[in-house]
């Protein structure tokens, strides 16, 4: 019988009698599921957090802070300024001439969760006229714009799912009642979703205020960021930082995103090594179980090479079902869960969606494949070496 035969026909009869080994092979299928649903939904936090900096940012946008300041809520614009930035050349305009800039605010309010009734803070970011012509991908989906001088705001849609906020929603903060006449969205995941947006002249009358945090410009085409740079870096009153959006954004991102990926794989290490010896421990007792029918397969001819791949192929078959019932679950309780991280103490919580996306299944699946090779080896290994004579004997 010529190899790959033994190895088909061993194969196969393992396979069939794997209904006879059924609690060995559910703590095998449960475990390494275990361990893929809790890979899986951790890296989904940092898929979706990634996604939403990512769609905060545009390299045709630049963002100007204030010199020296490494976030936004750190900045501080001076009003004065802002028309020294608006008149720099590299700025696109709209059809009626107008320079594409919005010079913004922010701050934050509380909002209660309507389900744990906790408070959290969100980011109001007060904005101007240009808005939607600065962020074409911003768009509302529901009621209408806030009015200038009125206390009215718009809602990010991530904040309606999570806090229930919609349109009539009262909140209570600086100079009395506001309350919520629309709700908007971008067209992919955005920070914008988690924020709130109002009128930034009657944010800065508020909160009696004279200067912005930020000034965000569209940028008229290739070289303009340069040309922008060079423009404001030479007016000797002015003292700011240029940089592109996406690129800002990113950065600002990069070492929380790296964290969530690192504690991802430590849990899902640490699990995966308990589950490794739940699989050791299954195979090597299912070889022991099997001493008799292993060594009668060689007595008869049957070689150590389709003893070691029958035990692996049983271990990666258990591996695969655990792992796609892992990623079911992940799929079916975290993908698109709205869930929030703050980025630093000063930044009000970012809301994002939690992304299960197809690879991470396919890691997920690797994953649990190396776990069930590791752990089928060592158990194969002393299935091939169980000498036939002491095996028979045994029975006998």
């Amino acid at each position: 019988m010529s190899v790959l035969r033994q190895i088909s026909a061993v194969v196969g009869m393992n396979l069939r009698n794997l209904p006879q080994r059924r609690g060995a092979s559910l703590v095998i299928v449960i475990g390494i599921a275990g361990v893929v649903a809790v890979l899986l939904s951790v890296l989904a936090m940092a898929v979706g957090f990634s996604r939403t900096i990512a769609g905060a940012g545009s390299p045709d946008r630049a963002l100007i802070l204030s010199g020296g300041a490494l976030q936004e809520a750190m900045s501080s614009v001076p009003s004065d300024a802002v028309p020294n930035i608006t008149a720099a050349p590299g700025i696109a305009r709209d059809s009626a001439g107008r320079p594409i800039v919005d010079a913004e605010v922010v701050a934050q309010v509380q909002v209660t969760h309507g389900d744990t009734g906790k408070p959290t803070n969100v980011a109001l970011r007060g904005v101007g006229s240009e808005e939607f012509a600065l962020r074409p991908e911003v768009h509302l989906v529901a009621g209408r714009l806030f009015r200038p001088g009125l206390h009215e705001l718009i809602v990010g849609q991530s904040l309606k799912t999570r806090y229930g906020l919609d349109i009539g929603s009262h909140l209570s903060f600086q100079n009395g009642d506001w309350v919520v006449v629309g709700v908007f969205t971008s067209n992919g995941p955005d920070l914008l979703d988690s924020e709130i947006l109002t009128d930034s002249q009657t944010l800065l009358s508020a909160y009696q205020r004279n200067w912005f945090q930020s000034v965000t410009v569209r940028l008229a085409g290739p070289g303009s960021f340069d040309q922008l740079k060079r423009a404001l870096a030479a007016d000797p009153t002015l003292h700011v930082d240029v940089y592109v959006e996406s690129a800002f954004r990113a950065a600002q991102s990069r070492i929380l995103n790296l964290i969530l990926k690192w504690i991802g794989y430590f849990i899902g290490g640490m699990m995966a090594a308990g589950a490794l010896f739940g699989a050791l421990n299954s195979l090597y007792a299912a070889v022991s179980s099997r001493s008799l029918e292993i060594a009668t397969l060689r007595a008869i001819g049957f070689g150590s090479g389709s003893v070691i791949v029958s035990v692996l192929a049983e271990a990666l078959l258990l591996s695969i079902g655990g792992a796609l019932i892992g990623a079911l679950c992940a799929w079916i309780f975290f993908d698109g869960h709205v869930s929030s991280m703050m980025v630093s103490g000063l930044e009000p919580p970012i809301a994002f969606a939690m992304s299960v996306t197809p690879g991470l299944i396919v890691l997920g699946i690797v994953w649990a494949c190396v776990i069930g090779l590791i752990g089928g080896l060592f158990p194969a290994i002393r299935a091939a070496r169980l000498p036939v004579a002491r095996a028979l004997n045994a029975v006998v």
